[in-house]
């Protein structure tokens, strides 16, 4: 059973995130290029490319375990964020809108894990 997950809003907001993530990591100091910057970079994309590799899946529960290890990324994410701005890595005015699309977006995953359970 194959769902185009192009049109998955958790996913468009995870693709977005990624690509934001990427942007503003390019900013990160070099001596985090094997840290920081690769671990939310990997986590980034880790989210949106997990919806994708599920929505391709046979059944709703292996469907549901790619979006489990989505929203475990998306946490990782949320927290590498926290850290970097702490670490001042991201300014005042980086992190809020950087933080609330990954908000937006475990919250988007989690209404959607919500609704495949309640089809399972």
């Amino acid at each position: 059973m194959s769902r185009d997950y192009t049109k998955i809003k958790a996913w468009m907001l995870a693709d977005e995130l990624a690509v934001q993530v990427y942007g503003m990591t390019h900013g990160f100091p070099g001596r985090e290029t094997f840290g920081l910057t690769a671990q939310l970079r990997r986590a980034a994309s880790s989210v949106a490319a997990n919806i994708a590799e599920g929505s391709n899946r046979a059944s709703k529960k292996e469907y549901l375990q790619f979006l489990s290890v989505a929203s475990g990324s998306a946490a990782e994410v949320k927290y590498f964020l926290h850290l970097s701005k702490r670490l001042g890595y991201l300014s005042e005015t980086q992190y809020p809108a950087i933080s609330n699309l990954a908000e937006e977006t475990c919250k988007t995953l989690a209404g959607l894990v919500a609704s495949i359970r309640r089809e399972v």
